[in-house]
């Protein structure tokens, strides 16, 4: 953990993802509107009594920018986890015990591999009609799980042959205590490279399919403020507080992931690291320049 709070991308993004967390959390301080409910003119431009304007209806946007964060933090946190859980077990199920296990593993996270995954997610959706976000995030993590299953499957491979777990195998001790205590702290930081990737991916998809219509446009998230906002022609009517306001929200969270993402990359993967390099580099070009 301190190695993560000294990585500059790492605090920078966390300190984004924790914003937009306690934002959420505190949606119910922070406005005082219901973002469901009518509270002021139609396509009304920011003021003072609505910061960020309302919506063709007249909801207040700042508000359900507020609540809709929860929704899509939950979707994109949860499918996450469900991908990440997924794809773990697998790939470590797989890479360890080998043999039969790992092909009919290899078999289905190939087939998984070889659909594109977001027709797959269009058509899922579009068959279950308006899909509410939990639906969303189950379809999410029952269909996105491969990729982590493949790296977690290649990472195992390279450190069952570790002197520690050929130990822990000659002293008696059962595959599943081998692959919880031994191998899985050794794969961590590829699962951590994984869970967050998947939190993005499915944010990000979440807010596309809820765009397309394919969501539940009840539902109060960054998806549907998007969708509603297209349908009411926001933008060539002039109101555009009330499209770009998800927009950069969704940009201003994957800005935050992607360097948290970065950054555990940087520290899983010493190769990356090219701060001290870059540093030395320009010590050298400076002496040298004053040689000259």
């Amino acid at each position: 953990m301190k190695t993560l709070l000294r990585n500059r991308k790492a605090l920078t993004g966390l300190v984004i993802i924790a914003f937009i967390v306690i934002v959420a959390i505190a949606a119910p301080l922070l406005s005082q509107y219901d973002p469901a409910a009518r509270t002021g003119r139609p396509h009304q431009p920011p003021t003072l009594d609505h910061l960020l304007g309302t919506t063709r209806i007249g909801q207040d946007v700042f508000a359900r920018l507020l609540y809709g964060a929860r929704t899509s933090l939950a979707v994109g946190f949860g499918a996450g986890l469900l991908i990440t859980l997924v794809g773990t077990a697998l790939g470590i199920i797989a890479g360890y015990r080998g043999g039969k296990t790992d092909e009919i593993i290899s078999f289905f996270t190939n087939m998984v591999l070889v659909v594109p995954n977001l027709p797959l997610l269009l058509v899922l959706a579009a068959f279950i009609g308006q899909a509410s976000p939990l639906v969303i995030a189950l379809i999410l993590g029952a269909t996105s799980w491969a990729w982590g299953a493949r790296v977690t499957r290649a990472e195992t491979l390279s450190v069952k042959h570790k002197d520690f777990v050929k130990s822990a195998e000659m002293m008696g001790e059962p595959q599943w205590r081998i692959m919880t205590f031994e191998i899985f702290p050794n794969v961590i930081s590829i699962v951590g490279i994984n869970f967050i990737g998947s939190v993005i991916f499915a944010i990000i998809t979440e807010a596309t399919l809820e765009f397309l219509g394919l969501g539940d446009p009840r539902a109060i998230s960054w998806g549907t403020m998007l969708y509603n906002a297209q349908k009411a022609s926001a933008l060539s009517v002039g109101a555009w507080w009330d499209i770009l306001t998800p927009c950069f929200a969704l940009a201003f969270l994957g800005i935050g992931m992607s360097l948290l993402n970065f950054a555990v990359d940087e520290i899983a993967n010493p190769r990356l690291r090219t701060g001290n390099h870059l540093k030395r580099w320009s010590l050298l070009v400076r002496s040298g320049e004053g040689r000259l």
